[in-house]
């Protein structure tokens, strides 16, 4: 869509230098108009605008999920995360970093926790993220997926995983 219209605007752009080069007839009034200056003005707004509008729509569709098959809350506190799954009553946890010293051979330094978030596979998950003292970020990079944890505001984000293993 956006490169149609690049193409068009290119195109007439083009026809335009060609022909003030190629022609030696000139109109003062053309030179010197109110009407030309406010087409060239209003025009490229309303382009911008036909080219910005599709982008937007589809940018907050892909914002929202309609039908999650699971919520999972998670919020940050100084030092580790609590989930909880709000579809099921009382079902929550809190995932603290596995210490250095503590970890096993396999396991990763700064992105093991003593208790993992569990989702199905193949299901749309919407995650609501929030902070309970400072500013944190929840991401699984893995997933392609990045929420800001901000005191006081609950942030959404969804993703469905693709296969099954263990996401850092």
């Amino acid at each position: 869509h956006a490169l149609m219209i690049v193409f068009l605007i290119s195109t007439l752009v083009l026809y335009i230098i060609v022909a003030m080069v190629s022609t030696k007839l000139t109109n003062k009034y053309i030179l010197d108009s109110q009407e030309i200056e406010i087409i060239w003005t209003v025009l490229p707004a309303i382009i911008l605008i036909l080219i910005a509008l599709p982008s937007l729509r589809i940018l907050y569709l892909m914002d929202e999920l309609n039908s999650p098959l699971l919520t999972i809350k998670a919020v940050s506190h100084q030092w580790y995360w609590s989930y909880e799954y709000t579809d099921y009553e009382d079902l929550g946890f809190d995932a603290y970093m596995i210490p250095t010293q503590d970890l096993t051979p396999g396991q990763f330094r700064l992105l093991e926790a003593d208790h993992r978030m569990v989702i199905p596979v193949e299901s749309p998950i919407r995650v609501l993220v929030s902070a309970d003292d400072v500013l944190h970020s929840w991401a699984v990079p893995a997933l392609g997926i990045k929420m800001d944890a901000v005191p006081g505001r609950l942030n959404q984000t969804a993703f469905i995983a693709s296969r099954p293993g263990v996401f850092y």
